[in-house]
């Protein structure tokens, strides 16, 4: 769990028993980003420690059904990252 921290005036996270600070607030949107899905990497390099919460599997049917209704489409996971940040840049 993240202890918030304060550090020259600034807010941090303490996320671990080695000092690990993160000043989000001089981070730009990209560089967050960026974080979160080296984070991310990390985090799923070992695909069998990844567990699915129990609700996923519901959402995951409701998807195919718009889908399958042509409500929504499908796009690969580096087209849809594209289109994100580009919405929010």
């Amino acid at each position: 769990m993240a202890n918030e921290i304060e550090w020259g005036g600034k807010k941090s996270y303490n996320t671990c028993t080695m000092t690990t600070a993160i000043q989000l607030d001089r981070m730009s949107r990209v560089e967050k980003l960026q974080t979160m899905e080296d984070i991310w990497t990390d985090l799923s390099r070992i695909e069998s420690e990844v567990e699915s919460p129990a609700w996923h599997e519901a959402v995951l049917k409701e998807t195919d059904a718009r889908v399958a209704a042509g409500q929504e489409r499908i796009a690969d996971w580096e087209t849809a990252k594209r289109e994100l940040r580009m919405r929010f840049e």
